[in-house]
């Protein structure tokens, strides 16, 4: 029977003549009607990227089958490759603890559809944001978390994920460091957002240094969670002008309207399969 799936397939490798060539050449050769492709070359880098969807509904080749048939391909060209299709919906686990901005913003766009994906839960170490997840019906687990039972916590957080097939885990400002167990658990599906224009003041409290060192500019950065605080690769930011009328309270308050959107174009971005992570870069294809 026909499938009106679609799939997408990420590709980065060595930049070489023929690789558009033979990767839609073997989507052509089973039937495959490409919907979407984007290429990008990084020349200091020689390397390649690509991003390519295409229907499902006349391929000749089951969905399993599809990343094994590619193999051969993939060794020839070195290539890294990474295979989803649009059935399968991302599973998101929101880490909150005591700010409700950007889950507010999340959970009311996943509401309306405009998020494609399933929140099954969310984990918080405050219990102040509880009532926000009765309000839309998604099952709320709390873990309190001092200096001394961080790393049980943790893990039972982490098992907690893995009982419920979580693909994604989105700090919807989270206010712990994240342990290098958890971060190997999910390798670039950890999304963060910093309420600072990255790499410009890290850590706490960036506003207050911002209006300290009195900025023009006030930003916010989504990046995926490596072990370096702060230093993972960057998805998305964006800034807003600031003038010396605004205070410390001003700042935060438009700070959070940059926050929820740029926190959502990530994940938009990293759910559809639009993001490539290169060394400590991203490639977006947009």
């Amino acid at each position: 029977m026909a499938s009106k799936d679609i799939a997408t397939l990420l590709i980065h490798c060595p930049d070489r003549p023929g690789l558009v060539h033979d990767v839609t050449g073997f989507i052509f050769s089973h039937q495959g009607n490409i919907i979407d492709l984007q290429q990008h070359i990084d020349s200091e880098q020689d390397a390649f990227f690509m991003r390519l969807e295409w229907s499902l509904e006349n391929f000749t080749l089951e969905n399993d089958e599809i990343e094994a048939r590619l193999q051969p391909l993939a060794r020839r060209h070195e290539m890294q490759m990474r295979l989803s299709f649009a059935s399968q919906r991302k599973r998101i686990a929101l880490f909150v603890t005591k700010e409700n901005h950007c889950l507010y913003d999340l959970l009311a766009r996943h509401e309306s559809g405009d998020l494609p994906v399933d929140i099954p839960l969310i984990v918080a170490n405050h219990e102040t944001l509880r009532p926000a997840a009765e309000r839309f019906g998604i099952p709320f687990h709390y873990f309190p978390i001092t200096k001394e039972n961080k790393l049980e916590q943790e893990a039972a957080q982490i098992e907690l994920l893995r009982q419920q097939r979580i693909d994604t885990v989105v700090l919807a400002r989270y206010m712990q460091i994240i342990s290098p167990a958890m971060i190997a658990e999910f390798p670039h599906r950890i999304l963060n957002i910093h309420h600072s224009f990255l790499p410009a003041f890290v850590g706490a409290k960036p506003y207050h240094q911002a209006f300290q060192r009195g900025v023009k500019i006030i930003g916010a950065t989504s990046h995926y969670v490596t072990a370096d605080l702060d230093e993972g690769p960057i998805i998305h930011q964006d800034v807003m002008r600031v003038s010396h009328e605004d205070s410390v309270h001003d700042l935060v308050r438009l700070g959070r309207d940059l926050e929820k959107t740029v926190l959502a174009k990530a994940l938009w971005w990293h759910v559809r399969e639009r993001v490539l992570v290169f060394k400590n870069k991203t490639v977006v294809f947009d």
